[in-house]
C-alpha cells in the first residue's frame, strides 16, 4: 500500500527545540538519536500530548492523546520561496521551529498523510499532516528583518511543510538520504468534490 517514487532527497539540517515556552527558535545539531518518541532532547517529543488547537474540533482542550505531532518538516525549496513572497534575503528554519530541513523532495507540504520519509540511517517518519502557518515565527523574524515577520502566515500557506512522528529508530544526520513512499489510495470522492451525491 505504499510505493517508492522519485526523486531523493537529502536532510539538510537537523534540529531541536529543548524549551518551546521560552522559544520558538530550535538549534542546529550534526545528528540525533531518534525513538519512537520523537528526536532526543525535542520539546515536541513524547508518546503523547495535550490536545491543542490543532484538533480543538474533536477533543476537549488539554486532552491526553497520541502524539502525531513530533517532527516539524520543512523544504528547502519551499523555504526559499517563502523568503521571496516575504520579499526578504532569507529564512532559517530555526527561525520557524523547524526539526528538520529536507532538500529534493518537490511539494514536500502537500504530501498526502501517512507518506513515509526513509532515510539512510535507519529513520523512519510518517507525515501526519500539513503544518499551517501561525504568527509565532513572525516574532523571531523581525528580530532579523524588521517590520517583516507579519508577512509569514500568508505567504507560508501551504509552504511550511508538514509534521510526523518516528515509525523506526536510528540516528538521523545532516548528509542522510532521505527516499520519499507514499500512500496509493485514490482520494476519497464524496470529501474531495470529485463526485456529486
Amino acid at each position: 500500500m505504499l510505493k517508492p517514487v522519485k526523486p531523493r532527497g537529502r536532510v539538510v539540517a537537523v534540529l531541536i527545540n529543548r524549551d518551546r515556552d521560552s522559544s520558538l527558535a530550535s538549534t542546529r545539531l550534526q545528528s540525533v538519536n531518534v525513538s519512537y518518541s520523537g528526536f532526543e532532547g525535542e520539546a515536541h517529543g513524547g508518546l503523547t500530548r495535550k490536545s491543542c488547537s490543532r484538533v480543538k474540533l474533536q477533543y476537549e482542550p488539554g486532552t491526553e492523546i497520541r502524539n502525531t505531532r513530533q517532527i516539524s518538516i520543512l523544504s528547502e525549496e519551499e523555504l526559499r520561496q517563502i523568503a521571496s513572497s516575504m520579499e526578504i534575503g532569507h529564512l532559517e528554519p530555526e527561525w520557524i521551529g523547524a526539526n528538520l530541513l529536507i532538500t529534493g523532495i518537490p511539494e514536500l507540504t502537500l504530501l498526502p498523510p501517512s507518506s513515509r520519509l526513509l532515510f539512510s540511517g535507519g529513520v523512519s517518519i510518517v507525515v501526519d499532516m500539513e503544518n499551517g502557518p501561525c504568527k509565532f515565527p513572525g516574532e523571531i523574524i523581525d528580530e532579523h528583518f524588521p517590520g517583516c515577520g507579519r508577512r509569514f502566515a500568508r505567504a507560508a500557506q501551504h509552504l511550511r511543510g508538514v509534521t510526523g512522528w518516528v515509525e523506526c529508530e536510528g540516528v538521523l544526520s545532516v548528509g542522510d538520504e532521505v527516499s520519499l513512499h507514499i500512500p496509493v489510495q485514490p482520494r476519497h470522492p464524496r470529501y474531495t468534490g470529485e463526485r456529486k451525491y
